[in-house]
């Protein structure tokens, strides 16, 4: 027997969502919301079984206790891949899933872009520009750099694909440590320590959990090159901005490439505004046109194993976050 649950679509942009899963699930009463305010007497009116949720808003002042806490709620689609704005929940009553994969190519992409950015000194010669200066420059390869990833998901599988087609060294880290396509050496995370001085590039795409929350600290910091460059795609929590703005300003690190913060948004008498060798993105890394479309693609076809009592893609496991 297939299931006709209720649906609501939790977004900035519900009536596009609205119609790619009535297109899909035409039989099915589709429900809308556009703001974190309003979720909380949607669920009540609505009572839905299964809400899709993108966190469009950020994390500060979602209406993460609305869904949780809602007897009719039994599905969450997280519409990206963090689920740290929900944490912690009763994977009993609750089965959470994200969008894993939605955006890894595109954080790959960034990352790259990142590191060839300062392997090519684009900032040096666009100063040169500025100041209609004709210097003497160079520029360096990537080939031969090692890069550490940290986190080996969807994301750091993608980063690691790319860095080995560009003939770097690749060391990842992951909580279960197992060989991997396209990693040279895949450590656990009690090898960090002996790591962060292997490292040119240091890329950061871990979840935000209780286990990674400071995992790139002061000592962590201190312990890099002064010629390695960050790359922090995760979430803010996961790195000691402090210590890293100190690193940068004082020469210890040669840049810094930073997609999320702390705060968001970030304030404006952050250090990191000043700091000419750093990249700062508003947390938009993974963000690119058509981006929604894929991950409501991806929630359509779990729809249909919910419907037919199949398991689910994606479930996350609340006690690792992903």
């Amino acid at each position: 027997m297939t299931r006709t649950p209720t649906v609501l679509l939790h977004t900035d942009n519900p009536e596009e969502a609205r119609g790619v899963v009535v297109a899909a699930h035409p039989d099915l009463n589709v429900e809308i919301c556009d703001s974190y305010a309003s979720l909380p007497d949607a669920i009540a009116q609505h009572s839905p079984e299964v809400i899709y949720s993108v966190r469009f808003a950020g994390t500060s002042g979602f209406p993460r206790d609305a869904i949780v806490e809602s007897d009719a709620v039994k599905w969450l689609s997280v519409g990206g891949s963090g689920t740290d704005h929900i944490a912690n929940w009763d994977s009993t009553r609750l089965t959470v899933t994200n969008a894993a994969g939605v955006a890894a190519d595109m954080m790959a992409e960034y990352t790259l872009g990142a590191m060839l950015h300062f392997s090519l000194d684009i900032a040096g010669f666009a100063r040169a520009k500025n100041a209609r200066e004709w210097v003497s420059g160079k520029v360096a390869p990537i080939a031969g750099q090692c890069v550490l990833i940290l986190g080996m998901g969807q994301t750091g599988q993608a980063i690691a694909e790319r860095c080995t087609s560009m003939g770097m060294r690749v060391l990842g880290v992951r909580a279960r440590p197992a060989p991997m396509n396209n990693v040279d050496e895949v450590y656990g995370i009690d090898a960090l320590p002996d790591l962060w001085s292997k490292a040119d590039y240091i890329v950061i795409c871990v979840p935000l959990l209780n286990s990674t929350r400071g995992m790139v600290d002061a000592q962590a910091i201190a312990s890099m090159h002064s010629n390695a460059v960050v790359i922090d795609i995760s979430r803010g929590g996961v790195t000691n901005q402090t210590a890293l703005a100190e690193a940068l300003s004082s020469g210890n690190l040669k840049g810094a490439a930073l997609d999320v913060f702390e705060t968001e948004p970030l304030p404006k008498e952050s250090p990191f505004w000043s700091l000419e060798n750093v990249i700062l993105t508003p947390h938009c890394s993974s963000v690119y046109d058509g981006w929604q479309l894929k991950s409501l693609s991806m929630f359509c076809e779990n729809l249909t194993r919910y419907r037919k009592g199949d398991t689910l893609t994606n479930i996350v496991n609340p006690d690792r976050g992903y």
